[in-house]
């Protein structure tokens, strides 16, 4: 075999290409399994086994997850109420919504209404998405690079650790790659064709993306204008006005829920929660725009710099002990594979296809990494499965480039970068993995895998090189892909076999890493599933930093249910979750000023305001988003949350809590002696003054017409 990717099809004066007559049906569902009559016999087998195999990772031991509580929670109420699915409310109330758009909970939520509400109704869409992006990873390089680059990039997304762990919870990062790779996708046909309608088409993709978890979805953008402008076909006149064209879709697609929104009167739909001033715009340029960026508005307590969950920002960052073990493997391969890709396609045509995909899935790096990296703001590990598609593509792409150069080549210029590139990720692999040294059987024999083949695929290639046997060059080259792969595999298999932390999930063992190390949370409890809204739930707390150990589920009949201990539930305000202390008011408790801050909600109290609700619309205000989002789940009862994810939302003022109370619509109310801020410290007093406490239950107040003044 001399070439490891297709050659082009004919091109017409019109910038498209020469296509053979469709297929018949019955050859299209024989192709499904057997691949295009021109693909290697192994190629489409092989597809399939990489997809069965992350479908097993993704899928494995259902019962065990739990899912995000916070956004499970949400799902739920969205399911009792149109209005709350629709602006992405945490309560079937409408009172507050979660901190992002809601698209990724429409998703999970369509599942919800269709199937019933549980553990695999809401992690079947993650699963497929998850699937579903390996499989479109595939077909994209597979067009440009052929099936063996494909082969590599596919099975490579399916085993990077951060991605498995991602897509076995409810946090809508899944969603949004696959939508971003939707954009790609379109975005290389409009390359390759000079049309209009894949530009509008990719535009339209990364609108929903922007709706899933908005700003995060743009840091693709500047690639897909540069390649575009710089490679597609026809003149640069008409490559702008498609770019306009394009852009337009773009906009129209990201805004139009957050205008809609934004122009319904507040009193008539919830706060936003997040956000200042009860806006979108304001949540998507500040919280989850330039705030995650600079940290402007989003504070991080002690840990200072972002370094909360994923370590100090720097150009080091993304290999650092929390971060490393997520992400890192296969980054010294993909950065020397793309700057010699990019050399070896040095004197194509303006439009060549191959560089074109090179400076897409470099750009997709390159982007992702300084955007992580440096990014000061609060950052969570499973923000980077983003930049996994990018780094797959490369490893894949870029390493059949480089084996072919390295085989073909008679000069000597090219006879080092592959083995230099398979030794520098192979010594990285082993730095990774002697970092866990002692966590499991399973660790040492990836290390001794990975020193052992990739040293010898390094000889085997110089060998093969120097004695002109081919064989021996494309074994050595199989034996790096094991290689370099064991590493993420172990990782991948910790995370589709142990139960992770459902906030911040991460895979393989705990690093030591403080907040995000390993697992995430350091003594953050864990969500366990067991029981539906309404009914019990298992008592567990997960380990300090570990992903590997923490609560598991026996039920499997639905998400998201608080942990419980000694009879009382998890739900409790500012102890539930510790990124209470670093994704809001940082000071460990959880923020909720004066509204509940470290007051525990046990189960107990829950059955007391169930069965003293009477016809409030609520069955309680608390503090924090999670704590409302636990207790929503126990109850199956709408929740208030007066402060938002971290307590320091202005979603409460005592005017709008008098309202609630003299219409009957709230009864009952958490506040503890704790405050901070004017309001919530108002609040508290207000309540504590004219609220009758319920002796049973420290820190809870009831409250009836007859109290409001």
């Amino acid at each position: 075999m001399t070439t490891l990717a297709p050659p082009p099809a004919p091109v017409r004066e019109d910038g498209s290409r020469h296509r053979a007559a469709p297929p018949a049906r019955s050859d299209l569902v024989r192709q499904l399994f057997t691949g295009a009559p021109d693909d290697p016999r192994w190629a489409r087998p092989a597809l399939w086994a990489i997809l069965v195999l992350a479908t097993a990772l993704y899928a494995w031991n259902l019962s065990s997850i739990s899912g995000n509580t916070f956004y499970n929670a949400a799902v739920y109420s969205g399911t009792k109420s149109w209005k709350a699915f629709f602006f992405g409310a945490l309560d079937a109330g409408s009172f507050i919504t979660v901190d992002k758009p809601p698209f990724a909970l429409w998703v999970m939520g369509l599942s919800a209404r269709v199937f019933g509400y549980g553990t695999w109704q809401l992690m079947l869409p993650m699963v497929a998405v998850g699937v579903g992006s390996v499989a479109l990873l595939y077909r994209l390089v597979k067009r440009d690079f052929g099936p063996v680059a494909a082969t590599i990039a596919a099975v490579t997304l399916a085993l990077t650790p951060i991605t498995v762990a991602i897509t076995r919870d409810t946090n809508p990062d899944p969603i949004l790659v696959f939508l971003m790779l939707l954009g790609a996708a379109a975005l290389l046909k409009a390359v390759r064709t000079g049309r209009m309608m894949p530009l509008v088409w990719s535009g339209v993709a990364i609108g929903f993306a922007f709706n899933t978890k908005m700003m995060q979805a743009y840091v693709v953008l500047p690639a897909f204008f540069l390649v575009y402008l710089w490679a597609a076909r026809g003149s640069l006149g008409r490559r702008i006005r498609n770019l306009a064209a394009g852009t337009v879709a773009l906009v129209v697609s990201s805004a139009w829920w957050m205008v809609v929104v934004d122009l319904i009167p507040a009193s008539s739909r919830p706060y936003i929660g997040g956000s200042t001033d009860n806006t979108v715009w304001d949540l998507v340029i500040g919280y989850n725009g330039f705030g995650r960026i600079f940290g402007a508005s989003s504070s991080v307590g002690s840990q200072g710099n972002g370094a909360g969950f994923g370590g100090e920002a720097g150009p080091y960052r993304l290999f650092n002990e929390i971060m490393g073990g997520q992400i890192s493997w296969l980054i010294p391969f993909a950065a020397i594979a793309l700057v010699a890709g990019l050399v070896l396609r040095g004197r194509a045509p303006r439009t060549d296809a191959q560089r074109a995909a090179l400076l897409l899935w470099g750009g997709w790096f390159g982007l992702h990494y300084l955007t992580f990296a440096l990014a000061e703001g609060t950052f969570h590990p499973y923000y980077v499965t983003a930049m996994a598609p990018g780094i797959a593509a490369l490893a894949g792409a870029g390493g059949v480039m480089l084996y072919k150069a390295f085989r073909e080549d008679s000069a000597a210029k090219w006879g080092w970068v592959l083995p230099a590139a398979i030794a520098a990720s192979t010594v990285w692999a082993v730095v990774l993995l002697q970092r866990v040294s002692g966590s499991g059987t399973l660790y040492t024999v990836a290390e001794i895998a990975v020193a052992a083949l990739g040293t010898l695929s390094v000889l085997g290639l110089l060998a093969g090189r120097f004695t002109k046997r081919h064989r021996l060059m494309g074994v050595a080259a199989l034996a790096a892909v094991v290689a370099l792969l064991a590493g993420p595999a172990a990782y991948s298999v910790s995370a589709a076999t142990s139960s992770t932390n459902g906030t911040n999930p991460t895979a393989g063992p705990s690093t030591g890493g403080g907040m995000g190390g390993g697992g995430g949370m350091g003594g953050g409890q864990r969500p366990s599933g067991n029981g539906g809204p309404g009914g019990s739930s298992n008592s567990t707390s997960g380990s300090s930093g570990s992903s590997s150990s923490s609560a598991n589920s026996s039920s499997g009949q639905s998400m998201g249910q608080p942990p419980s201990g000694s009879g009382s539930s998890a739900a409790e305000s500012g102890t539930e979750s510790a990124e209470s202390g670093t994704d809001g008011t940082g000071d460990g408790g959880g923020g909720g000023g004066g509204m509940g801050g470290g007051t525990q909600v046990s189960s107990a109290m829950i059955s007391y305001l169930k069965k003293n609700q009477d016809g409030a619309t609520w069955l309680v205000a608390v503090a924090t988003d999670q704590t409302a989002s636990s207790i929503i789940l126990e109850s199956g009862q709408p929740v208030i949350s007066m402060g938002g994810w971290s307590g320091s939302d202005n979603a409460m003022t005592l005017a709008k809590l008098k309202s609630l109370v003299k219409s009957g619509k709230l009864h009952y109310i958490v506040v503890s002696d704790s405050g901070q801020g004017s309001s919530n410290s108002e609040i508290s007093t207000w309540v504590k003054k004219n609220g009758t406490a319920v002796s049973d239950y420290s820190g809870l107040y009831r409250l009836d017409a007859s109290d409001v003044g």
